[in-house]
C-alpha cells in the first residue's frame, strides 16, 4: 500500500497520529460516492474550462483521467485499497494526479471539499430516492396482486387488537398500499429539495472564479442552485428528511410485519408462510418461524436510530461546515440499505404467503362483530343512536350468557330488549350485509373495494 497526499498539509510540520488518522478517515464508507464524485468533477472541470481557468487540453486530460479512475475501480476492487486515502475525494484526486500529472492538481480550483461532498451526497441521494420509489412501487404491486387474487376473502378487523368488524382481505391489503403511496409521495417531494446544486459555494463564502453555476446545474441535472453559500455547505436537512422518509417506510413495513407474524401463529391461523421465507427451530422440530418479518420489524429500530442521530448531530453546529457532519453518511447509507432490503423482503413474503380463507371467514363471523349493524338497524327504525348503542350492549350480554351469536338469538328474545326489532333484523346481521353496508367511499363494501382496486391499478 502506498502513501497518498492529503488535500491539505502545507500548514502542518508534524504527521498526524495514526490513531487519529484512522478515526478521521471516511474512505471505508464514503467510497460509495465515487460515481457521484467523478460525475461532479467532470462538470466542475467543464466549468473551469468554460471560465478560462484551465485550458481545453487540460480539461480533456482531467476528464479522461477521472474516467480511467472509475474504470479501474470497477474492474478491480483492490484498486481502492492500494492507496491510503482520507476520503473518496482525496482518493480520486491522488489517482488523477498519478494518471495525468500536474493537470490533475488544477481540478480542485474554485471548490472545497465542503461543497464537493454536499454535491456528491445530493447526487447520490437523488439516485437513492429513485431506487426506493421504484421498490415502493414494486411492493405496492405485490400488495395489489395479493388483494386481486383473494378479492372475496374476509378478515376480522381489529381495534385494540380485539375483534371489531369484518373487512375484506383486499381492503386490508389496500390499507398498506395507501401507506406506501404516501411514502412515495414524500420521496417525490423531498427529491425537489435534494435536487439543488451546492457546488460553487466553495468552503463557505462562495468562489472567486467566474464559474457558471447554472451551467453546472444543467449538466448535472439539478433544478436550481443554492442561494446561500453558508447554508449550502453547512446544513444536512435534506439528509435528515431522507432518513425521516426511510423511517416512515420502516414504520409501515414494521406494522405489516407485526400483522403477518400474528396472523401466522397457530392462535390466529389466517396466514401460512411458505418454507422459502421461514426458518425452523434448532431444538423444536415442529416450529416454523417468521424470521423474515421479525427481522423487518427489528431493523426498523436501526433507521429510527439514524434519524435521531442526524438530528442530534446537527442541532448545535455553528456555521459553517464542521467535521461532525461526516457522521451523516453512514446513517444515510444504512438507512437506504435497510429500507430497500426490507421492502424487497416484505414483497417476497407477501408472494409466499397463503391464506386460510375458511378460518378467516369463520373468525370474521364470530364474536358479535355485527353489533354495530344491529345498532344501525335500530337507528333506522327511529331509535336514537345512544339508546340503540345501550340496547345492543344489553343484547350482547344476553348472547354471551347463552353462548350464541347475535343472529342466533330468537326474534322474541331480541324484541324483549326493543319493540323496534322485527323479523327483517336478521337480514341486517349477515356477514355479507355487514360488509355491503360499508358502502361510502373508502369503505370495505365489496363494490367499493373493487373500485378501489381498479383505482390502485391505474395509479401504478
Amino acid at each position: 500500500m502506498t502513501k497518498s497526499q492529503n488535500l491539505w498539509g502545507g500548514r502542518f510540520a508534524q504527521a498526524a497520529d495514526p490513531s487519529f488518522v484512522a478515526f478521521n478517515n471516511s474512505f471505508s464508507f464514503d467510497r460509495r460516492l465515487l460515481h457521484a464524485d467523478i460525475r461532479a468533477s467532470v462538470a466542475h472541470c467543464n466549468s473551469l474550462a468554460a471560465a478560462g481557468v484551465i485550458s481545453v487540453d487540460e480539461a480533456d486530460k482531467i476528464k479522461a483521467g477521472v474516467q480511467t479512475v472509475l474504470e479501474r475501480c470497477q474492474a478491480d476492487s483492490n484498486y481502492f485499497d492500494e492507496l491510503e486515502s482520507e476520503d473518496v475525494h482525496s482518493f480520486v484526486e491522488a489517482r488523477l494526479v498519478e494518471i495525468v500529472g500536474d493537470a490533475g492538481r488544477k481540478l480542485h480550483t474554485g471548490r472545497s471539499r465542503n461543497d464537493q461532498v454536499a454535491t456528491d451526497l445530493r447526487l447520490w441521494l437523488r439516485e437513492a430516492i429513485d431506487q426506493l420509489e421504484k421498490e415502493l412501487s414494486a411492493t405496492q404491486e405485490t400488495l395489489l396482486k395479493f388483494a386481486e387474487d383473494n378479492v372475496d376473502a374476509v378478515l376480522p378487523g381489529y381495534t385494540h387488537l380485539q375483534r371489531a368488524q369484518p373487512v375484506l382481505f383486499a381492503h386490508w391489503c389496500l390499507a398498506y398500499f395507501e401507506m406506501l403511496a404516501r411514502d412515495r409521495e414524500r420521496f417525490q417531494e423531498m427529491r425537489k429539495r435534494v435536487n439543488v446544486l451546492p457546488l460553487g459555494s466553495a468552503a463557505l463564502a462562495g468562489s472567486s472564479f467566474n464559474i457558471d453555476r447554472d451551467a453546472v446545474a444543467r449538466e448535472l441535472g439539478f433544478e436550481s442552485v443554492s442561494r446561500n453559500s453558508l447554508d449550502a455547505v453547512s446544513d444536512r436537512d435534506f439528509a435528515v428528511e431522507f432518513v425521516s422518509g426511510c423511517a416512515l417506510v420502516m414504520v409501515h413495513l414494521s406494522r405489516l410485519a407485526e400483522e403477518i407474524i400474528l396472523y401466522s401463529t397457530t392462535e390466529f391461523g389466517f396466514f401460512e408462510l411458505s418454507d422459502a421465507v421461514a426458518t425452523g427451530s434448532s431444538l423444536m422440530p415442529q416450529k416454523k418461524n417468521p424470521d423474515s418479518m421479525e427481522l423487518v420489524r427489528g431493523k426498523a429500530g436501526r433507521v429510527f436510530g439514524h434519524y435521531l442521530a442526524l438530528l442530534t448531530m446537527l442541532k448545535g453546529l455553528p456555521l459553517a461546515y464542521n467535521k461532525d457532519m461526516q457522521e451523516d453518511k453512514e446513517a444515510i447509507f444504512d438507512s437506504f440499505d435497510t429500507s430497500f432490503a426490507s421492502l424487497e423482503v416484505s414483497a417476497l413474503v407477501l408472494r409466499n404467503t397463503k391464506l386460510n380463507g375458511e378460518r378467516m371467514r369463520a373468525a370474521a363471523s364470530q364474536g358479535m362483530m355485527n353489533s354495530t349493524e344491529l345498532a344501525d338497524y335500530l337507528v333506522r327504525k327511529g331509535v336514537p343512536f345512544r339508546e340503540a348503542h345501550e340496547t345492543v350492549g344489553r343484547i350482547v350480554v344476553s348472547a354471551i350468557e347463552k353462548g350464541v351469536e347475535l343472529e342466533e338469538l330468537p326474534s322474541d328474545e331480541l324484541r324483549r330488549f326493543s319493540g323496534a326489532i322485527d323479523e327483517d333484523v336478521f337480514a341486517s346481521l349477515t356477514l355479507e350485509q355487514t360488509l355491503a353496508a360499508k358502502s361510502l367511499p373508502g369503505g370495505t363494501a365489496p363494490a367499493r373495494v373493487r373500485e378501489a382496486l381498479r383505482e390502485a391499478r391505474q395509479l401504478l
